[in-house]
């Protein structure tokens, strides 16, 4: 990727994650000049890895019927585009608790109502469950992706598109310039680059650019998360299992490592904040936290639903700082955030909680595009 003759760029895009490096070769394939600036030492590594890397088909969202409808639209098409990151060798088991806040015959309506592939699991699969906890399970269509070949696959977008791609660098705020650019200053060596437009793809980091910036802070709500990665016994290798709705967890395939993980809503958070209230850098607040890992509350826990995860062995724990829009806490939906003109001209604020998001946030954008191209 060729260096730029000066700092004067049509694009520059804040964050190396999937959203960030997809946003960018997207922006490059209409700009000329487009800069993404990652602070780690290669793309991919935060929250577009340490997650349960579900490729959502919209199963897991029956509260919240349009973030279920936006992934059974997007499923496919992500799927098509990145069918050498996908893992479909699994069959994933959706089982329905009988104190859950959806019934298993609303699951199904919702289900139907979105298309998604549903029937009821045979009994080898049913054996699997304690019967007196579970109302109802079944088989669906849902995917794993690996972060590993994402990675790669990004690499090679950027690549393609001519983006100038700067890692190790940290944003350290953003300023109006002139002629509604934004102005944006890097660490280390302070450089400035004056783009014509900024999008921030930084996910946990969002309120700390603002804040630095002087900027606005939005009401978003942080938890430190752990995903433990399991060795599951043989029978649920070559399975996912979810336990919906409400205070249940999820167990499936990490293609990444090659092992199982659990994310339990109880036990994956070990605390949260919101930002308007109680703000703190997310990526320091990880780093000076000491935190030990709840895995074993979380089998001890999923066990009751599933027995034989009472033979599940702990590899590794990931921990992430995950960050959600305060209005989703009551109905479960996970909408893209897109703000644009956010504090000046120009620049654009996106935050997505699920991969398959991406499409809607690629749509957000080509629309601000649009209006601003508008005389």
């Amino acid at each position: 990727m060729s260096d730029l003759s000066d700092s004067h760029i049509d694009a520059l895009v804040i964050g190396g994650g999937f959203y960030g490096a997809t946003v960018a070769a997207h922006l490059a394939r209409k700009l000329d000049r487009v800069v993404l600036i990652e602070r780690s030492e290669d793309l991919l590594t935060r929250a577009s890895y340490v997650n349960q890397a579900r490729v959502h088909a919209g199963y897991h969202y029956p509260r919240s019927i349009m973030t279920a409808l936006r992934s059974r639209l997007n499923f496919d098409r992500f799927v098509q585009q990145y069918p050498e990151c996908i893992d479909d060798s699994f069959t994933m088991i959706y089982a329905i608790a009988r104190d859950s806040k959806v019934t298993a015959a609303q699951f199904v309506k919702v289900c139907e109502s979105i298309g998604a592939p549903i029937r009821r699991a045979r009994d080898t699969y049913r054996d699997l469950f304690s019967s007196w906890l579970i109302e109802d399970v079944f088989e669906t269509r849902e995917y794993a992706f690996n972060a590993d070949k994402l990675r790669k696959q990004a690499r090679g977008d950027l690549q393609r598109t001519g983006v100038q791609v700067e890692l190790g660098t940290r944003v350290s705020r953003v300023a109006q310039a002139a002629a509604g650019s934004v102005e944006v200053t890097t660490e280390p060596g302070g450089r400035r680059w004056i783009a014509g437009q900024v999008v921030s793809c930084t996910y946990a980091q969002t309120n700390t650019l603002l804040h630095d910036s002087g900027l606005a802070l939005l009401p978003l709500k942080n938890e430190l998360a752990e995903i433990p990665l399991l060795e599951v016994p043989e029978p649920l290798r070559g399975l996912g299992i979810t336990i919906m709705d409400g205070p249940y967890f999820s167990v499936m395939p990490f293609p990444a490592r090659g092992a199982h993980s659990i994310h339990h809503v109880r036990y994956s958070p070990h605390h949260h904040w919101h930002d308007l209230s109680q703000y703190r850098d997310a990526y320091r607040h990880l780093e000076q936290s000491q935190v030990r890992s709840n895995y074993r509350y979380m089998i001890t826990d999923a066990a009751r639903y599933v027995p034989l995860l009472r033979q599940a062995q702990q590899v590794d724990s990931l921990f992430e700082v995950k960050t959600v829009l305060m209005q989703n806490e009551v109905d479960d939906g996970r909408p893209i955030l897109f703000r644009r003109d956010y504090g000046m001209p120009n620049l654009s604020l996106l935050l997505g909680a699920k991969i398959d998001n991406i499409y809607d946030a690629l749509e957000a954008l080509d629309e601000n595009r649009l209006r601003h191209s508008q005389p």
